[in-house]
């Protein structure tokens, strides 16, 4: 890759990226614009799936609203995401949770990490 395009890659990397991993329950505090004012909205759910890498890494966020599933990918380094707290850590063996997909109720449940 050109110098140049390493350059703007590093001048829009985050200075503090938040550290967590695949399974776990995560709170992310997305900014939304509506007319002329801005607000926070918060959206908890398990993280799916990270990839990608510099400046287009991703994770992939499902949370259950009113019985229905509901997915979100987030960029990892957009001015967009405020913040992202770890609400509590899972215990997965696997980069991709595609299987949660399918499962509903107690079946979807991620076992919590014990320290």
């Amino acid at each position: 890759m050109s110098e140049i395009i390493k350059e703007i890659e590093q001048a829009q990397l985050k200075a503090e990226v938040p550290a967590f991993n695949v399974g776990d329950t995560v709170r992310v505090h997305g900014k939304i614009k509506e007319g002329n004012r801005e607000r926070i909205q918060v959206f908890e759910g398990t993280v799916l799936k990270i990839q990608g890498g510099s400046n287009r890494q991703t994770f992939t966020v499902r949370k259950f609203s009113n019985g229905v599933g509901v997915e979100k990918t987030w960029p990892m380094h957009s001015p967009n995401v405020e913040k992202v707290e770890v609400v509590r850590e899972g215990k997965v063996r696997r980069a991709k949770l595609n299987y949660l997909r399918d499962r509903v109720g107690k079946k979807a449940k991620v076992k919590e990490k014990i320290r």
